[in-house]
């Protein structure tokens, strides 16, 4: 049972959300981070995914924003 109330901006972004929580545990080398009882690790293990979820999502943010700027306005 799913106790998060936490509920994507986007509606059908929550399949996108889970895969790349689990891809950005294997990448921290958190194998079968979508199996394992989250109960049992770390607050550190558990926060270093988001963390590291939410520099992945700003850097895309950035590099896009550095795209947008610099093309030329649409009229």
């Amino acid at each position: 049972m799913s106790r998060s109330t936490n509920k994507p901006a986007v509606e059908g972004a929550k399949s996108f959300l889970d895969q790349f929580k689990y891809e950005t545990a294997n990448e921290l080398g958190i194998a079968n981070y979508n199996q394992i009882d989250k109960g049992q690790l770390t607050s550190r293990e558990n926060g270093y995914v988001g963390g590291y979820m939410v520099r992945k999502m700003i850097q895309y943010a950035e590099q896009n924003m550095g795209n947008e700027m610099n093309q030329p306005p649409q009229q």
